[in-house]
């Protein structure tokens, strides 16, 4: 990691978003000995309250000088009108100028509203995801992703995420040992994918260890393909008897019923986030057949997927 990072703050920033990856480039730098520069900016410098109440220090946008990398963080800020002008025209000059632009939780809305996003795959937190996508349609939301990386414009899912995609950046820029070095000292897990569910049943396994994790993980990125248990077990590199039972044991479910509930988990975010034909929908999460995934959802959520969608648009709770 070399050059300058920029992290962009607000009022009411969201504290972690910022010390997360603040903290992920400091230890890689001390770890691989290319340190980079890491700058709190903000409109007026000067201390700059968080929505914790804790301030950080900030350098204004004005003259801050060539950067490598901007982050722009998110929290309740990201909601104020007077997230103003100056800060959405810095974030677009900018763009033309970084190596790649980046945005943590919420502070996808200033990317968006910067008009970075259009015709991109982004994500932001699963909470604010149906609004998103209603204020800024043209943008193509992921909206369980943990992180998504398209071009040099990288986005991210709400907190935690933040240091999920730096330590996403560090292993492009220092290679794999860092990032994994640098994930050891956060004591954090290295390194969740970017695909990975922002919430997830299938996280809480039954055994703490979670061996099957890796497998789940790898289903999850192939749910439109048959995922059948020969070859999950040989995904596995286990017989197909040996893998069910152990499975089992480790999980407290079958293959085929933590498969379906992957589907379903996937299947509903895009139902209640996304504006596309149930059908489609069902195709890419390896239902196949539309009445596969309503029996499904049946079975999950006691509705089929329509009445889910027609709730989340009403702003109604749904299951």
């Amino acid at each position: 990691m070399a050059g300058t990072i920029g992290v962009l703050i607000f009022p009411d920033f969201q504290l972690l978003d910022a010390a997360g990856p603040i903290s992920a480039f400091e230890i890689a730098g001390r770890l691989s000995g290319r340190r980079a520069t890491i700058r709190t900016l903000a409109l007026e410098a000067g201390p700059v309250r968080s929505s914790s109440g804790v301030e950080m220090l900030a350098r204004s946008i004005k003259g801050c000088g060539p950067l490598d990398t901007l982050i722009v963080v998110g929290g309740e800020g990201t909601r104020a009108p007077t997230l103003s002008e100056p800060i959405i025209a810095f974030v677009t000059a900018a763009a033309r100028r970084v190596r790649r632009i980046a945005s943590v939780c919420s502070g996808a809305y200033v990317l968006a509203q910067a008009g970075l996003l259009d015709g991109r795959r982004a994500t932001t937190h699963w909470g604010r995801s149906s609004h998103f996508l209603a204020t800024y349609p043209k943008v193509r939301l992921e909206p369980d992703r943990i992180y998504v990386k398209d071009g040099n414009v990288w986005t991210s899912a709400g907190i935690s995420a933040g240091i999920d995609l730096a330590l996403a950046m560090i292993a492009e820029d220092d290679g794999d040992e860092i990032a994994k070095d640098t994930a050891r000292q956060l004591v954090v897990y290295h390194r969740r994918a970017g695909g990975q569910s922002q919430f997830s049943t299938l996280l809480e396994l039954k055994e703490p260890t979670g061996r099957f994790k890796p497998l789940l993980a790898w289903a999850r990125e192939h749910l439109e393909q048959p995922l059948t248990v020969e070859r999950m077990a040989e995904q596995a590199h286990m017989s197909s008897r040996h893998f069910t039972r152990a499975f089992i044991a480790e999980t407290g479910m079958t293959p085929s019923k933590a498969v379906e509930k992957l589907r379903v988990e996937v299947a509903k975010t895009r139902v209640e986030c996304i504006s596309e034909p149930i059908e489609e929908i069902a195709r890419q999460t390896g239902f196949r057949d539309p009445e596969r995934m309503r029996r499904a959802f049946v079975r999950a959520f006691g509705q089929p997927p329509q009445s889910l969608r027609r709730a989340a648009r009403s702003g109604q709770p749904s299951a």
